[in-house]
């Protein structure tokens, strides 16, 4: 009934973080917020040692419930489930948490979901939260896989990246993956900042939140 409820004026999925009431203290002690996707995955992740945990209740990640965790948290680390909607819900929650400059890090998964993981090996899923990927490197596995050599190809992720990079709020980020980019590449800085201005900024990113 929880689960499957759908939004009303009282219960507003868009603005509730299941478990916020038991891992707020942990999470503004930790100043990192673990956000994963489902009840289970909480309750899983919070029982296996893992307390600053907190789950969407059915629905995407939203600008309220970045507003309540950005008034006790500076990190959010994404740990959603190892399948292509995963991939894509960990897209979406990077980039609206960038736009509302939070330092954003991603729990890569072997299981399917943390569930599954705090399940089998408890201890493997705190190892996982100490050391996630970062943003910047979640988006080049994801579109420069080093096994495309292909120059189309490459090209199209760069792009991809550089919308990513022109929606980062803070210019010290843009420059610092601009650089890497050009690493990656081989492209200069100069040319990846000259393509990334005349593209169109992804549709959707907000102004950041307020927190006063």
């Amino acid at each position: 009934k929880y689960v499957n409820s759908p939004e009303t004026p009282i219960f507003q999925k868009s603005k509730i973080l299941y478990g916020f009431h038991k891992s707020k203290g942990a999470i503004r002690e930790a100043g990192t917020a673990v956000l994963v996707e489902g009840q289970m995955d909480f309750l899983m992740s919070y029982q296996s040692g893992v307390q600053n945990v907190i789950a969407t209740s059915g629905t995407a990640l939203t600008a309220d419930h970045l507003l309540a965790l950005r008034r006790i948290a500076e990190k959010l680390l994404l740990c959603f489930d190892n399948d292509e909607a995963g991939q894509r819900a960990i897209e979406r929650g990077i980039d609206l948490a960038l736009a509302h400059d939070f330092s954003v890090g991603i729990i890569a998964l072997s299981d399917k979901d943390p569930a599954d993981i705090a399940k089998n090996d408890p201890a493997l899923l705190a190892k996982l939260v100490a050391a996630p990927q970062s943003a910047r490197e979640f988006y080049f596995d994801r579109y420069l896989p080093q096994a495309v050599t292909d120059p189309d190809a490459r090209k199209k992720g760069a792009r991809l990246i550089l919308l990513k990079i022109k929606a980062l709020q803070s210019p010290f980020e843009q420059s610092a993956w601009l650089r890497a980019l050009s690493t990656a590449t081989g492209v200069t800085e100069h040319v990846l900042h000259a393509e990334m201005e005349r593209l169109e900024a992804p549709v959707g990113v907000r102004a950041p939140l307020s927190i006063a």
